[in-house]
């Protein structure tokens, strides 16, 4: 049976998680057979046109929601993990700038975001090493953790443990990591969560920033209490296009507020979570 102690005998280890998408999502000008279909209107475009209005909505990701993204994380001294498309990072280089020189780390969703589940076995392990060789030119530093586009193939984790990640993150199952010792090597599946995501503010539009901070909190004061007994972990998926916006920020560094007048709270980057994770559990 796996056990874990958190530094500084914390409850909760909690992970922020910025989703860098804009820029890769799928378009004609980029070869694809038609636009991006995930969209704030819920207009989904079937034609191959050029849906500029959607293009410009994930572009104000990068132009004014990852500014005030990345002043609250500098505000509240707080390392996230960003899950990057690799070429958005390539074409959102004060982005990838930002990025490193905050000490974060970069997690690699992909080489672009489109859908990997569709990849024959060496179509993916190629976009698998251009993601990988994509991420370490721009940052510096190869990624070691991975987050498909929702769905993944049954090669994926065999293709990420020959590649040489360290943790998956395509697993909603637990609230605490685990080891997948299936493969040639031992990975590491650090569960993410739908839930408390804010996309959930694109899918289900009924859904106010202010409900979606009441179940953020909800969910953070519920694992911090269960973390009494046994740490536990939580994760925030936000995007740029999405909490970056006006009327949403606030709901955000609402949240960082709570989570910062409570004690024993490890605020950590994957990479961070899953080494200690393995420290004390070896597979």
């Amino acid at each position: 049976m796996s056990t874990w102690k958190l530094p500084g005998d914390a409850k909760l280890a909690m992970s922020i998680v910025v989703n860098v998408e804009e820029g890769s999502e799928m378009t004609i000008a980029d070869g694809d057979r038609g636009p991006e279909v995930v969209d704030e209107l819920g207009v989904s475009v079937r034609k191959a046109i050029r849906n500029y209005g959607n293009e410009s909505n994930y572009q104000y990701g990068l132009k004014a929601g990852a500014p005030r993204i990345m002043r609250l994380l500098q505000d509240y001294d707080i390392r996230a993990t960003f899950t990057a498309a690799a070429l958005a990072l390539e074409r959102a280089p004060d982005l990838t700038n930002s990025i490193v020189d905050g000490g974060h780390e970069v997690c690699s969703h992909g080489w672009r975001w489109i859908h990997q589940f569709q990849m024959d076995e060496e179509q993916e392990r190629e976009f698998i090493r251009k993601a990988v060789a994509s991420i370490e030119e721009t940052t510096g530093t190869r990624p070691y953790g991975w987050l498909s586009r929702y769905l993944l193939t049954d090669n994926t984790r065999r293709l990420l443990v020959e590649e040489g990640f360290t943790y998956h993150m395509d697993d909603y199952s637990d609230d605490v990591p685990f080891w997948d010792t299936g493969h040639e090597r031992p990975i590491i599946v650090l569960p993410y969560t739908l839930d408390s995501n804010d996309m959930k503010m694109w899918t289900a539009p009924s859904l106010t920033p202010a409900d979606w901070l009441q179940y953020a909190i909800d969910s953070f004061d519920w694992l911090y209490r269960e973390g009494e007994r046994e740490a536990r972990m939580m994760s925030l998926g936000l995007h740029l296009r999405i909490i970056g916006r006006p009327g949403r920020i606030g709901y955000l560094e609402k949240f960082l507020d709570h989570i910062a007048a409570k004690p024993g709270v490890w605020i950590a980057t994957r990479k961070e979570i899953a080494d200690h994770w393995a420290s004390q559990n070896p597979a």
